[in-house]
This record gives C-alpha cells, structure tokens and sequence, in this order.
C-alpha cells in the first residue's frame, strides 16, 4: 500500500514546482511583449540596410579597388577593403548565439545541433571551424568537446542584448577575419516567428554575397555615391556587421523567451494533471486505510465476544 505521508509529500513538492514554472511563465510572458516590438521594429532597417549593401556591391563590384596602403584603422570593424575581400575558404568562423538561462525546453539544444550539424560538413569539406559562442548554455554544451574550437565566448550579451555587445562581438571577428585567422563567417541563431514558435537560421554574414537582380531593379544603374563610394563604405561596411549581430541578438531573445513561456506553461499544466493524479492516489490509499483500520477493528470485536 503507498505510504500516505509519501504521497503528501510528493504532492507538496509538485505544488512547489508549480508555482515556480506558473512565476516563470508570468515573467517571460511580461518580457516578451517588449522583446518582440523590439525584434519586429528592428528588422524593416535591418532588411533595407541589406538590400542597400548588396546594391552598392553590385554597383561598384563585390571586391571594389579602394584599399588605400597609407590609410591606418584604428579598429579592425573599419577596414572595409578587407572585410569585402573574398579569398579561399579555409577556416570557418561561427557565430553561436544560445541563452545564458535554461528551462526553455530543446531550444538550446537545437541550436547546438545545428552548429554541430555546420562543424561536420566543413570537417568534411577540409574547412575548420572557429566558434564565437553568445550565450552560457552553448559554451557549457560546447567547450567539454575535444573537437571544438571556441576562440571567443560571451556571456553578459544575452543578458540584455543591446548594440554595445554587438560592436564587440563584430570587432572580434572583424580583427580575426582582416588578420586572415578565418576566411568566412556565419551566424547560427533563431528567428522569431511569434509567441508559440521560432526557427533556427543561419545566414553568411562576411563575404557579403550578392543575390541581386538588377532586371528587377533598372533604377540601379543610375546610383550614385556622394561624395565617393569610399566614404560610404567607410561607414556601410561597419555599420551593415554590427546591425547583423544585434538584430541576430535580437532575434535570439525573443526567441528564447517564446521557447521558456511554452515550456513553462506545458509545464505548469503537466503539474497541475500530476497534482490530480496523486490526489487520487491519496484518496485511495486513504480510504484503504480506513477501510483495513475498520476490519481490525471488527475482526477485535468479533474475537472479544467469541
């Protein structure tokens, strides 16, 4: 027969967790509505800075003749020339972008899937691969592996995404990058698509590749750059990197507390059906105990007078 005290026991602690996930669902839920204006009113600039980017690429050429020997930057992210570089791809630099919290269900573990999914193609291909991972969960899930190679981590940035951890991250690979430590980068993150849901995505973000269909836009050809195109790629290339990162920062928040309010409602309601089901299970055992109590009792009686 189950032990009633164990049993009330059990139900005393589900209680517990219940009000935990009910509070943490309250609290992504309160947090989500900013994050996803944030992400939603971000992503027309980021999707037009894009499109003006590859406009000028495919203007003026994909690797432009304007490096200048005499010129000197005093950061690695405004070295246009090189960043626009193309060269043979040997190493792969990643970026991951994960949560520093947990209790958001496979979200984590499906983005770590996807960069492991990434590290064997390029293995396969003869390319190795860097990792810039965002995020503690990630740099836990990664850093115990041999085969893995995590030359940057991150953490505070995804505790509130903002543009000063995005011009950290993109100055890091911009620096890895001019220096020629990795020859191409991409982002590995999600998309928010709503409050029930998210996809993992990953995107090229240097070299810049140029999709553009100039029979689509004919008004392309009468582009012009004032005062030169240099001067404006002095400012677009750095400020198109950055952009990426955080609106990828973005994105990724929103995401992850999308994923933590579905798992702690899924949570909250498994709680509340198992608080049910052991009540039951009290009642009955309960009831048992009376039951048996109440034949003792009657088999004493029935002793006493025979």
């Amino acid at each position: 027969m189950p032990n009633l005290k164990d049993i009330k026991t059990r139900i005393n602690s589900v209680k517990n967790t219940q009000k935990i996930t009910r509070a943490m669902k309250m609290v992504a839920a309160a947090k989500i509505k900013k994050a996803e204006y944030t992400v939603k009113s971000s992503r027309p600039f980021s999707e037009e800075l894009l499109v003006m980017f590859k406009r000028m690429l495919s203007t003026i050429g994909e690797q432009p003749d304007l490096q200048d020997s005499s010129e000197k930057y005093a950061h690695a992210i405004n070295n246009y020339p090189a960043l626009l570089t193309r060269r043979e791809v040997k190493t792969e630099g990643i970026i991951v972008i994960t949560s520093n919290k947990g209790l958001a269900g496979a979200y984590n573990a499906n983005i770590i899937k996807e960069v492991l999914k990434r590290i064997e193609e390029n293995s396969s291909k003869g390319i190795e691969t860097k990792l810039y991972v965002a995020g503690q969960k990630g740099i836990v899930a990664l850093q115990h592996r041999k085969d893995i190679n995590i030359v940057k981590k991150y953490i505070a940035v995804m505790n509130n995404p903002n543009s000063s951890g995005a011009n950290i991250i993109a100055e890091d690979i911009a620096e890895d990058y001019v220096s020629g430590e990795i020859d191409k980068i991409e982002v590995i993150t999600t998309r928010f698509n709503n409050m029930m849901s998210y996809s993992i995505q990953h995107w090229e973000l240097l070299p810049v590749k140029i999709e553009y269909n100039k029979e689509e836009h004919k008004l392309d050809a009468l582009m012009e750059f004032i005062p030169n195109p240099k001067e404006i790629l002095k400012k677009i290339v750095p400020m198109y990197i950055t952009n990426e990162i955080f609106h990828a920062l973005l994105e990724a928040y929103a995401s992850e507390l999308a994923a933590r309010m579905t798992a702690m409602s899924a949570a909250t309601n498994n709680a509340e059906e198992m608080i049910k089901e052991l009540t039951v299970s009290f009642n009955k055992a309960r009831q048992t105990s009376i039951t048996n109590e109440i034949i003792e009792i009657v088999s004493g009686a029935s002793a006493l007078e025979g």
